[in-house]
């Protein structure tokens, strides 16, 4: 694409999310509460810790993260020794250790396709406390794609198949990439390309921003700049199999730069939040 295509896509794309955060009435007046939390990328449900879900910034940031309250108050800051250069995703999910739960960041953008290999950091969940911050040890894993580079902001993992799920942001019909989360800490992993999803809309307000598993395996989000998108899975379904049908679109109150959705931990409902300082953070009930 042309730069001055671009930027035209991206006005035109700032228009339409305008007046559409100004037409849809906020579910919830609640905001990101710190400072620290300007440029939140992703939102993930502790399994431990209750009412406690995970959030980050995206490139720009040190190599942290932050445990954050519903209502979005800050409650402690988590740091790793690492050299993330793009954290774009966070989730929460199974690991190594059976009965254990585990954080994962994905260090997954890539703007300008430049990115031999993307990194998805794993900790052994940590349980919050009143402590200001925290550092805390890391693995990772390193992959790279079958087909070349790509931007991507969502990372989801599947409980059930124990699988990382990648999906790609920008392309008409984007990428759905799975990797075994039992991945190697010493050898580059190649991910699976599984397939593509194509989505209806404005090239850039269809990008997919997120996207999350509920923690039982039963429920699978995806989101645009514009929409949410869901899917109930059955038993003996893979969530690929189960994405390749059609979605139902959720309620969304569309933010300014919304790049963060999770489900809570019981499944019941998902939460939404979004770039900026003192971003609101929303909630929503899933179907029944």
């Amino acid at each position: 694409m042309k730069i001055k295509h671009r930027y035209l896509y991206l006005l035109a794309a700032g228009v339409v999310v305008l007046i559409t955060v100004r037409l849809v009435s906020a579910q919830n007046q609640n905001t990101l509460q710190g400072s620290e939390m300007k440029e939140i990328s992703g939102i993930a449900a502790s399994r431990i810790n209750k009412n406690i879900f995970y959030v980050h910034n995206d490139s720009g940031d040190t190599s942290r993260f932050f445990a954050i309250s519903p209502n979005g108050q800050l409650i402690e800051t988590f740091y790793f020794k690492g050299d993330a250069i793009d954290c774009e995703d966070i989730a929460v999910g199974p690991g190594p250790e059976k009965g254990k739960s585990y954080v994962y960041l994905a260090d997954i953008g890539d703007n300008h396709h430049q990115r031999r290999t993307i990194e998805i950091y794993r900790f052994r969940e940590p349980v919050v406390s009143n402590k200001t911050t925290e550092n805390l040890k890391c693995n990772t894993n390193y992959f790279k794609y079958p087909d070349g580079q790509h931007d991507a902001e969502t990372l989801m993992i599947d409980p059930v198949d124990r699988l990382f799920y990648i999906v790609t942001k920008r392309e008409d019909s984007v990428g759905v990439y799975t990797a075994p989360l039992n991945a190697s800490f010493t050898d580059t992993i190649s991910l699976k390309l599984l397939g593509k999803l194509h989505f209806k809309g404005f090239p850039l307000l269809k990008w997919i921003t997120a996207g999350d598993i509920s923690a039982d395996g039963k429920q699978i989000l995806l989101k645009s700049y514009q929409k949410v998108y869901y899917w109930k899975r059955k038993p003996g379904k893979s969530v690929w199999k189960v994405m390749q049908t059609k979605p139902a679109e959720l309620p969304y109150t569309a933010e300014k730069q919304g790049e963060a959705i999770g489900f809570t931990a019981d499944g019941k409902g998902y939460y939404t939040t979004s770039e900026g300082k003192h971003a609101p953070i929303y909630y929503y009930q899933t179907p029944k």
